[in-house]
Order: structure tokens, then C-alpha cells, then sequence
């Protein structure tokens, strides 16, 4: 299992308690992260999610990212 897996595999697990960091992480595995004025936004393939930096990211974000990459 690489480690682009390992680290989706524990947004799957607990969408609840993800770092900031890991779920920008997966973000730079299957896109990249566009600086906003407010929020930043992940771009992946032809989809943008809008996203509020806090630590832990809120679950619904994880969810979204999760669905987004699914549906790749």
C-alpha cells in the first residue's frame, strides 16, 4: 500500500478528526490547492471545493473530497 493510499484510507476511516494537513496532503496527490481571497480551493480534475483552514477540517469538507475523488 502506498502511501497516497494509506493516507486516503484514514480520511475514510475518521472523516471526523483529520488534520489539516492530511487532507491538504491528499489534496496535492490528486490536484493542487488554489490561494483565494478568503478560502483556499481544491481543484481536482474539473471540480473546485471552496474550504475553510481549521484544524481539524470539518467533516463535511472530508466527505465532499471523498466524493469528488470517487467519482474520478
Amino acid at each position: 500500500m502506498t502511501r497516497r493510499e494509506k493516507r486516503l484510507q484514514e480520511l475514510r476511516n475518521n472523516p471526523r478528526n483529520t488534520s489539516l494537513n492530511d487532507f491538504e496532503s491528499v489534496i496535492k496527490d490528486f490536484g493542487a490547492i488554489e490561494e483565494g481571497s478568503k478560502h483556499p480551493k481544491a481543484i481536482i480534475g474539473e471540480y473546485t471545493l471552496p474550504y475553510k483552514r481549521e484544524n481539524p477540517i470539518k467533516a463535511c469538507y472530508v466527505l465532499q473530497l471523498l466524493e469528488i475523488i470517487d467519482s474520478l
